[in-house]
């Protein structure tokens, strides 16, 4: 009996420096991650110079206790697969380079993995998901509904006009001084916010752009403009916020942002359905956002009301992590999608490279 196929996986694209070590039996061997948390956390968001430089220092001992870890040396690894984009690209180029160098010194295959197939797949790794499946991608920098219908093959059908729930996430904490990473600070707050049972918030009224409109696009940025708002107009007549002001924006704000959700994916079920029929029919939800449990719960409910089965890995694999994107190699690996070490590093790269590109995105597709 063969033995299954091991692939080492290396994710460097934005502020998480990991290595892991993947089989062809869904079995992680190894992971180890170091987070740029506090380098980061002074300044409210990622400075990409920072990021590169803590890659640079940190992942070829990541890839070393990896390893050592799963007690294996890199002749026992079948491939290599690193993030090759889209992200910032100087943390990019640090995997890619790393891995194109293991690769030619082990002789082993080079395989450039879209950190978007990452999170697509990632479900895969937990559980006998079949083809096809529709995906919400939701993270910081990327807010997508595709249709998966294999590896490499994606249909999207809506994706953000602007900016992604993530990001909305992160300037509001920012904002309202509760730190950084902003998405489990929101989520911590708004627990002790006020909402009502239909999960509007009585003290502030913000928007829901695009819930009134056809289609599955998102926009997050009037809403980010509207909480800001309300945050200026409370300074402004009580000369600061207090924690109640906070906790009950941060609650407007999550429940939002989920109605947002709800609704566009709503409508995508709906196409889903329409062109894919009954069969394999499965809600994944991936991505940093789809760590959050309120969100979870509500996007969970949706599904099961419209009659599809719903799958969400668990939090720490919804983040950024190498075991992600071993497994997408993994797959790729297994029908002989190997790259050549000429393979680029890219800031940008759709996962469905023929649709047209939306308002805020340019013509070199998703942005990191």
């Amino acid at each position: 009996m063969a033995k299954a196929p091991i692939i080492l996986g290396i994710e460097t694209s934005c502020d998480e420096t990991a290595a892991a070590l993947v089989d062809g039996e869904r079995r992680i061997l190894s992971h180890a991650l170091w987070s740029q948390i506090e380098a980061h956390a002074l300044y409210g968001g990622v400075v990409p110079e920072i990021a590169a430089r803590a890659h640079v220092d940190h992942l070829d001992h990541l890839i070393r206790k990896a390893l050592l870890d799963a007690e294996m040396k890199l002749a026992d690894v079948d491939a290599i697969a690193a993030t090759a984009g889209p992200g910032l690209i100087g943390g990019v180029m640090v995997g890619v380079v790393t891995a194109k160098a293991l690769a030619f010194g082990a002789n082993k295959p080079f395989i450039a993995i879209n950190h978007l197939e990452g999170h697509a797949l990632s479900p895969r790794l937990c559980a006998d998901i079949a083809f096809p499946y529709l995906l919400l991608l939701i993270s910081g920098g990327h807010c997508q509904l595709l249709i998966v219908d294999g590896v490499g093959a994606y249909e999207r059908l809506g994706s953000t006009i602007d900016d992604a729930a993530g990001e909305a996430f992160d300037k509001t904490a920012k904002l309202l001084g509760l730190g950084y990473p902003g998405g489990p600070a929101i989520e911590q707050a708004a627990l002790k916010g006020e909402v009502t049972l239909k999960g509007e918030i009585g003290r502030f009224s913000l928007p829901r752009p695009l819930t009134d409109q056809p289609g599955c696009n998102f926009s997050f940025s009037g809403l980010k403009t509207a909480i800001r708002r309300c945050a200026e107009r409370l300074e402004s007549e009580q000369g600061g916020l207090y924690e109640r002001d906070i906790n009950d924006l941060a609650a407007a704000t999550q429940a939002a942002i989920g109605d947002c959700l709800i609704n566009r994916t709503d409508h995508a079920i709906s196409r889903y359905l329409d062109s894919r029929g009954p069969k394999a029919p499965t809600l994944v939800v991936a991505g940093g956002v789809a760590a959050n449990a309120t969100l979870r719960s509500r996007l969970e409910t949706l599904a099961q009301g419209r009659g599809l089965s719903f799958m969400a890995p668990p939090p720490w694999l919804c983040t950024d992590n190498g075991a992600m994107i071993a497994w997408a190699g993994l797959e790729r690996f297994l029908l002989g999608q190997n790259d050549g070490l000429a393979a680029p590093a890219r800031p940008r790269w759709p996962l469905d490279e023929t649709a047209p590109p939306l308002y805020g995105t340019g013509q070199k597709g998703a942005k990191a």
